[in-house]
């Protein structure tokens, strides 16, 4: 089993797909660029409102990290407005647009291929303990001071740094003192 930690401030920067923003990518599976990858974590800044890309063959689910908010039409659908911390999921085929509530934001972002993975998502309030038995769990932090224990070792996470753990082979316990958000991944 491999941990390891992931710092906010080492995410790369990446275009979007559809050129008009960019993207910090936290992590991947695999693959170069915008293709290739069986899951991808990363966080947007969306400074407009505006169409989404689109990722065909792909699950998405969205959450908005900071600022106002904002309002989904999905597929000609409008989404009920979506607040810090409120998830939201929906096909990486579907046309997309936002409109922003009050400004700029910054989402956080799980792409996956259902095809090729089974992706669990959730947010966590205050001090958890939780097992699990995904071969690959990330937990991404929300609070400036977050320790993390999977096991035996503890790890501090500053805001939006991320843990990372892959190789999973049984039932790994993990521990969290405060706000995050944990996404569990399985190979089908």
């Amino acid at each position: 089993m491999k941990t390891q930690v992931l710092r906010a401030k080492d995410y790369p920067r990446m275009p979007w797909k559809n050129g008009g923003g960019s993207t910090e990518e936290i992590t991947r599976d695999a693959g170069d660029g915008l293709d290739g990858f069986g899951w991808r974590l990363s966080i947007a800044d969306i400074g407009e409102s505006g169409g989404f890309s689109t990722f065909a063959g792909y699950q998405r689910v969205i959450t908005v990290l900071q600022g106002d908010g904002m309002t989904l039409r999905v597929d000609g659908q409008d989404t009920p407005a979506l607040l810090p911390l409120n998830p939201f999921a929906f096909s990486g085929e579907s046309q997309v647009s936002c409109t922003l509530l009050g400004g700029p934001i910054r989402d956080f972002n799980l792409i996956y291929a259902p095809q090729r993975y089974d992706a669990r998502l959730q947010w966590l309030d205050g001090e958890q303990r939780f097992f699990s038995s995904a071969q690959t769990v990330l937990v991404f932090s929300v609070t400036d001071a977050l320790e993390v224990k999977v096991g035996n070792s503890a790890q501090q996470l500053g805001r939006h740094d991320c843990l990372q753990v892959d190789g999973n082979a049984g039932l790994l316990e993990v521990c969290s003192t405060g706000p995050c958000c944990v996404i569990e991944l399985t190979a089908r």
